[in-house]
């Protein structure tokens, strides 16, 4: 069943390697043969056909060569990454692309995974890679879970998203106990973004750099092209092309995505409102999904087109809510009211968030957060009620503990 190590060093890292693909069993004994790092134990066959007879005591790093598409094989592979536990780390190659199964591998999270044809110099520095990340203990495995992810997606031009995932990932950077570095705002409008004009930071991502190779993005690369806030919040954004239609491997997208979401506690796309193909992997990997409209029956159309397009193509994915900006309730006016608002969008209503554009301007032009122009304003407090409901409700309560206790007196 198994076929020879190569450099079976003392100090060798000892990769085991299970392949039902010959001609790739070969190309692996080579590339590993190549490298006085790691030691290669290669096991020939299907994952679902073996899993009970595998014995990976002693494995430094276990590659699986998965076929998705084989029944019992994404089965088999959550179980044998259950009954390892923290280690030896899992590294998956993939036959193709697809979106769902790089979130089931995200969420079962295994160590990396690959798409063939595989770099095989590239498999090589990332098996030795996570040998040498330490395995983590039960107590510290239940403190480091995945980040969650709040999607701001716009259904018409000039919604306002920008300004409502900017003032989201600040109310999650200040909720957090870890403070600074907990959260993350990630710009996907790569060819409009104004993420980083809003704060008045350098975008540093390079598109150009990682979409040849997506897996050298790893946590040297993405530290380097992040930019930093005063307040602490990390930002991605890549400098704006508007001459330019610019569309990117899925890959290039997954792996960020990937990447952000291990090394935050929180991280909010704010997204193009063009629908790219990389977007359902960007939707199917979040915690929230927010669709931004303005208070205009077309926007509330467009709206609710939209929320019906993405439960039809998401299924059983996160269930879209829709917010309407810049919203105003007047007495005695013709216009929308927050019924009919209700009415229209049914149960994907999240919350309205009121008009107070002058606000809002300054706060752009100076490059901060609403609390710093105006503490307590209404955006904010609206929003928190849509982003933290837990603890604006915990709030409310204890105002109305202190309320009856001082009734009391």
């Amino acid at each position: 069943m198994k076929i020879g190590r190569t450099n079976a060093g003392a100090n060798a890292i000892r990769v085991v390697a299970l392949t039902a693909d010959p001609g790739f069993g070969e190309e692996l004994q080579a590339a590993f043969a190549a490298d006085a790092q790691t030691a290669l134990m290669l096991i020939p066959g299907n994952l679902a056909a073996l899993e009970g007879e595998l014995n990976l005591e002693g494995a430094g790093v276990v590659v699986i060569d998965l076929d998705a598409a084989q029944p019992g094989e994404m089965q088999a592979l959550e179980r044998l990454i259950a009954r390892l536990g923290a280690w030896p780390p899992v590294v998956v190659i993939a036959q193709a692309f697809d979106a769902g199964v790089a979130r089931a591998l995200v969420q079962m999270r295994v160590s990396d995974f690959l798409v063939k044809p595989v770099v095989l110099t590239e498999l090589v520095r990332t098996c030795v890679r996570v040998a040498k990340t330490p395995a983590k203990t039960p107590a510290t495995s239940q403190e480091s879970t995945e980040a969650k992810i709040y999607t701001f997606l716009p259904a018409v031009g000039g919604a306002g998203v920008t300004t409502l995932a900017l003032q989201s990932a600040m109310l999650l950077l200040n909720s957090n106990p870890r403070g600074p570095s907990s959260t993350c705002l990630v710009d996907l409008d790569f060819q409009h973004g104004a993420c980083a004009d809003y704060l008045d930071l350098e975008p540093r991502l390079n598109l150009s750099e990682i979409e040849p190779r997506p897996e050298r993005l790893d946590r040297q690369l993405l530290e380097v092209m992040l930019s930093h806030h005063p307040s602490g919040l990390a930002v991605i954004a890549a400098p704006n092309r508007p001459a330019e239609m610019r569309s990117f491997d899925p890959d290039v997208v997954t792996r960020l995505l990937d990447m952000v979401s291990t090394q935050f506690d929180y991280v909010v796309f704010d997204m193009p409102r063009t629908w790219f193909s990389w977007t359902d992997s960007v939707l199917l990997g979040s915690n929230e999904l927010f669709i931004v409209s303005q208070m205009t029956v077309p926007g509330l159309r467009h709206a609710k087109q939209l929320v019906e397009a993405i439960r039809e193509r998401l299924g059983d994915g996160p269930k879209p809510k829709v917010i309407v900006n810049r919203f105003e309730q007047q007495m005695f006016s013709s216009g929308l009211r927050k019924n009919d608002i209700e009415q229209v969008l049914g149960d994907s209503f999240a919350s309205c968030i009121p008009n107070h554009y002058a606000i809002v301007r300054e706060a752009i032009d100076r490059g901060v957060p609403l609390e710093e122009v105006k503490p307590g304003n209404k955006i904010t407090l609206a929003l928190k009620k849509i982003i933290l409901p837990q603890a604006e409700a915990a709030s409310e309560e204890k105002g109305l503990s202190k309320f009856k206790l001082s009734w009391a007196r």
